[in-house]
């Protein structure tokens, strides 16, 4: 059975809704004859890395006040942490994905994708450092277990593995993603935004039970992606 799940690093629901996941496929029975696939999804492909902060570029993109932005991630911290998540909040930076998207594309190539995954997320959110400079991302690269200078080369090269990301997120739009996270249970099942490890386990059955079948069913569950 495969899984694929679209996230962009810089969302916080894709951090939560991450390590809800995991939660239910390490319960799950049959979890060692799941294909787990991250896709690569931008919440802001228009976004530049110039450094701005993320209260105040989230606000102004969403039409919030800086007071509500503080509120959702008030909210998201608290969520964050009742998953054992670290969660600060003021510190981080809004910026362009894409290339830490490549990199991730990269990572998938020599096996470490997960790895490299969930160290962006705990770089950007627990530890508000910036996931949009080249030598930030060229250590986690090597901290996960990639060459540096092969690292180095893709981020250099604006055109390695970005087909790949296109890819990703053109299939997204074809299966309905109008965010993220998104999760998609052997091309029949889909589960998007915020849910609970619950529904998850559910899926995961739904699923398992339902895989010989080629026929396209509804949704497990389809709510509103929170927006970050």
């Amino acid at each position: 059975m495969r899984v694929e799940i679209w996230t962009d690093i810089a969302c916080p629901w894709c951090y939560i809704g991450n390590a809800r996941f995991e939660r239910a496929l390490a319960a799950f029975g049959h979890r060692d004859e799941v294909e787990v696939v991250h896709r690569s999804f931008e919440l802001n492909p228009e976004a530049e890395n110039r450094a701005t902060p993320i209260l105040d570029a989230v606000a102004a993109r969403y039409g919030r006040t800086r007071e509500q932005q503080v509120a959702r991630e008030e909210r998201a911290a608290s969520e964050a942490r009742a998953e054992g998540l670290g969660f600060r909040i003021g510190g981080r930076v809004d910026g362009n994905t894409f290339d830490l998207h490549r990199l991730l594309h990269f990572a998938r190539a020599r096996g470490l994708q997960a790895g490299l995954r969930n160290l962006a997320f705990k770089v950007n959110f627990a530890d508000e450092r910036s996931i949009y400079d080249t030598e930030t991302l060229v250590s986690l690269a090597v901290e996960v277990g990639l060459d540096g200078a092969e690292a180095r080369e893709v981020l250099a090269d604006a055109d390695a593995y970005a087909e790949d990301v296109r890819s990703d997120e053109r299939l997204a739009a074809e299966l309905g993603a109008g965010g993220v996270p998104f999760f998609v249970l052997d091309r029949k099942y889909g589960v998007t935004g915020l849910q609970p490890v619950e529904l998850f386990a559910r899926a995961l059955e739904q699923a398992w039970e339902n895989r010989p079948a080629t026929r396209v069913r509804p949704p497990v569950a389809r709510g509103p992606v929170p927006a970050p």
